[in-house]
């Protein structure tokens, strides 16, 4: 067991309170501003700062010292986020970085929108409450020519979605190269399990044939799911066969497909 020194002691004792610094005139006007419960819990986390540096050896900061470090860490709180930055990482479509910006058009639509109310889910025709998921679907039918579309904030939301409504309590077909995880520990076989679903794999690491699936499917078969390796790539003896490929042949079996892009 250690005691701190005599000089860490008076150091320690040279803190103020957490009351005394809340008194002090630049604290008072930032809590006008900002929250006096904001301004409170990073006083005490500043002070809680003060004394680590302290117990590593550190001189005491003075009252000026600590005041400055309070508003710069309300300030830190509470600056707009996401920030803007520069994309210099050579990744045009870069995950950590927003992927894609949104073009002048999308960005004045947004700007126009969101400084009203909109017609988010109202029917106006109707006269009634309607649905968010509407107003980009008829769009994605036209494009992708899907009886039906929805729109979820991240592919991981997406292949969940499919898989609970198609799968739940039967199977799955993945080649075993595919059976991958990629950012945030969004890994396949765990999004399966949480789905309901059982994961059937077929192939191997580097090669998986259309035929590979066709010979893996039951009556317990809800669906076929191809997986793509988005941060990683195998080379060499490989084979991946094409996603027209796989439809085809699950279109034969009645089977969906689900093509995670």
């Amino acid at each position: 067991m250690t005691t701190p020194s005599s000089s860490a002691t008076s150091a320690y004792r040279q803190l103020p309170s957490v009351d005394k610094l809340l008194a002090h005139e630049e604290l008072q006007q930032l809590a006008e501003s900002s929250g006096i419960s904001l301004v409170t819990e990073m006083t005490r986390v500043s002070l809680d700062a003060a004394r680590k540096a302290i117990g590593s050896g550190e001189a005491a900061p003075d009252l000026d010292g600590l005041v400055q470090d309070i508003h710069e860490r309300v300030m830190v709180l509470l600056r707009p986020r996401p920030q803007r930055v520069l994309n210099a990482a050579g990744v045009v479509i870069h995950t950590n970085l927003g992927r894609a910006p949104l073009s002048v058009a999308a960005q004045q639509a947004a700007i126009a929108v969101s400084g009203s109310y909109s017609d988010l889910e109202y029917d106006l025709e109707a006269g009634e409450r309607g649905s968010r998921h509407v107003h980009p679907e008829r769009l994605l039918q036209v494009l992708s020519g899907a009886e039906a579309a929805i729109v979820v904030n991240n592919n991981a939301s997406a292949v969940m979605l499919a898989l609970t409504a198609l799968a739940a309590g039967k199977e799955v077909i993945v080649s075993r190269g595919e059976a991958i995880e990629i950012g945030g520990r969004f890994r396949i076989p765990d999004v399966l399990r949480l789905s309901g679903a059982t994961l059937i794999e077929v192939g191997t690491t580097n090669r998986t044939y259309v035929e590979d699936y066709e010979e893996a499917i039951t009556p317990e078969t809800a669906a076929i799911l191809r997986v793509h390796r988005s941060n990683f790539a195998l080379v060499g003896f490989t084979h991946t066969p094409e996603a027209r490929e796989m439809a085809e042949m699950a279109e034969r079996h009645g089977v969906p497909m689900i093509n995670d892009l």
